[in-house]
C-alpha cells in the first residue's frame, strides 16, 4: 500500500511538473538565476538559456523513466485473450486537457500564484485516481488505451504494445497503479 501511494505521488509529480517548467521558461528563469549566490556555481550565469530549459525538461523525463522502472514493484494482474469487449486509443483524447496546463502556466504571474495553482492541480490529479496520463510516457514509446472488459469494467492501460482490436489484447503481467489504471511494461 505504501509503495503504491508513493508511486502514485511520483506519477502525479511527473504529470504536473511541466506546468512549473513552462512557468520557468516563460519568465526566463535560468539556472544562473537560481545559483547566482553560490560562488563556485557562478559560471552557470554564462550558459545559454536553452541549456537551463533543456535541463528543466530532462528532470521530469528522468523522473518518468524512474517511475517506469519502479512500476515493477506494484501489484500484478493478468488480462487474458478474449476478456476485452472494446478498446479505444487514448493518446489524443487527453492531450487537449493536458495542453490546458500550458496555457494556465503562461498566464501565471508570480511564485505565489504558481504555488497555489500547482498545489490545487497536484491534489486534484492525485485524488482523481482515475487516470495518470503523462505525455512524457510517449517519449518512452508507451501508448494509452481505454479498454472495456466483457464484464463492463472500464480500465486505462499504459502499454508498450500497439493494440487495434480487443481480441488481440493479452497481457500476462499488468502492473496495477490503482483499480482502474495499469501499466504493461513489455515482455
Amino acid at each position: 500500500m505504501i509503495i503504491n501511494t508513493a508511486f502514485r505521488l511520483l506519477l502525479t509529480l511527473n504529470a504536473t511538473s511541466l506546468l512549473v517548467i513552462i512557468f520557468l521558461v516563460q519568465k526566463g528563469f535560468t539556472l544562473g538565476h537560481f545559483l547566482s549566490g553560490i560562488s563556485w556555481l557562478e559560471w552557470t550565469c554564462l550558459l545559454p538559456n536553452f541549456v537551463s530549459y533543456t535541463l528543466y525538461f530532462l528532470a521530469p523525463v528522468a523522473s518518468t523513466g524512474a517511475s517506469i522502472a519502479l512500476s515493477s514493484k506494484l501489484g500484478r494482474d493478468e488480462f487474458v485473450k478474449g476478456q476485452m469487449q472494446s478498446i479505444e486509443h487514448a493518446n489524443n483524447s487527453f492531450l487537449p486537457s493536458y495542453l490546458g496546463y500550458f496555457f494556465v502556466a503562461l498566464s501565471i504571474q508570480n511564485w505565489e500564484t504558481l504555488g497555489f495553482v500547482y498545489g490545487v492541480l497536484f491534489v486534484f490529479t492525485f485524488l482523481s485516481q482515475a487516470l495518470y496520463f503523462n505525455p512524457l510516457f510517449l517519449i518512452f514509446g508507451y501508448e494509452f488505451y481505454n479498454i472495456t472488459t466483457k464484464s463492463g469494467t472500464s480500465i486505462f492501460i499504459i502499454s508498450k504494445f500497439k493494440y487495434k482490436n480487443p481480441d488481440e489484447v493479452s497481457i500476462p503481467i499488468a502492473y496495477r497503479i490503482n483499480n482502474y489504471t495499469f501499466i504493461e511494461r513489455g515482455h
